[in-house]
């Protein structure tokens, strides 16, 4: 649109479209493409603006690793009880594991079988004799070769190591205590603290029972080889499935009932306040086996 004015012409533009805007970036003049982009009062960051995304101050970041590290120290006990009770859990049916196959194979094959426990010091490889012997349960299973006892319940010795046949590998579990009960079970029920209350010396445990007269060791052979485990606590199994602790017929009667507890260990650290005590207990004359845990 063109006027007049003492004889000059001037010309009024029309306010520039966004196409004209663009237009004019493109040719060199005005703002920017991004520029022009921008909402109105808005700066570019080159020019001093304030970037629209906005993030953590210090303070905040700090606030929110404070709230994390509490809620890990709240929740690191429960998992490890959690961790600590399975652990436990998984050793009790491994020990009943053992104990039923000592008792199939002696009935299955007519002879006698002797399951031993021998605790190490787990923080080092196997074998090894240092000390505290906490936290590494190691088992063997042997059996006679000819079916007889082996050994004379007269004249108890160490079990000759050239008549005994191995049963398996050694069974190993670690993060697990050889324990003897210091509780008073009810013996009325079927949980943890009503099972029967077993004498100390029917207990296969850390200061029980006394070493036995008729240890065996590991490996067997013949010749006999250097030993690496001496097993002075054991179960002696008869051709007809009766259990008896610590293999003897005259010093150790058959019982109705014999336990071997465990408690959970940290390394060599035993858990003596943990809720998670386990009695692994099984019967003389049939030899069946009940897990009990807390």
């Amino acid at each position: 649109m063109k006027f007049t004015l003492s004889g000059q012409a001037f010309q009024i533009l029309r306010p520039a479209t966004a196409a004209r805007r663009r237009l004019i970036s493109r040719r060199g003049v005005g703002p920017s493409g991004l520029e022009a982009d921008l909402p109105p009062g808005r700066r570019p960051l080159w020019a001093g603006g304030r970037s629209s995304i906005s993030g953590f101050t210090l303070i905040e970041m700090m606030v929110v690793i404070a709230i994390i590290a509490i809620l890990m120290a709240l929740i690191t006990p429960a998992f490890t009880s959690l961790k600590s009770a399975g652990d436990i859990t998984s050793a009790a049916y491994t020990v009943q594991g053992v104990l039923d196959q000592a008792r199939t194979y002696a009935q299955a094959n007519n002879t006698y079988t002797w399951v031993g426990f021998f605790e190490e010091n787990v923080s080092n490889p196997s074998p090894n004799s240092a000390t505290p012997k906490f936290g590494r349960i190691v088992m063997s299973i042997v059996a006679s070769k000819d079916g007889t006892i082996v050994y004379d319940p007269s004249n108890p010795a160490k079990i000759d190591t050239t008549k005994l046949i191995q049963v398996g590998k050694l069974i190993k579990i670690e993060e697990a205590h050889l324990w003897t009960h210091t509780d008073s079970p009810s013996g009325a029920g079927s949980t943890y603290d009503t099972r029967p209350n077993v004498t100390a010396i029917y207990c296969i445990g850390d200061a029980s029972p006394p070493t036995s007269l008729t240890p065996f060791q590991y490996p067997v052979g013949n010749p006999e080889p250097a030993a690496q485990y001496t097993f002075v606590k054991a179960i002696q199994f008869s051709p007809g499935g009766e259990a008896r602790i610590n293999n003897s017929t005259s010093t150790y009667s058959l019982q109705t009932t014999a336990e071997i507890a465990l408690r959970p260990t940290h390394g060599t650290t035993v858990d003596t306040i943990g809720p998670n005590p386990v009695a692994i207990q099984f019967t003389g004359v049939a030899a069946n086996v009940k897990i009990y845990r807390r």
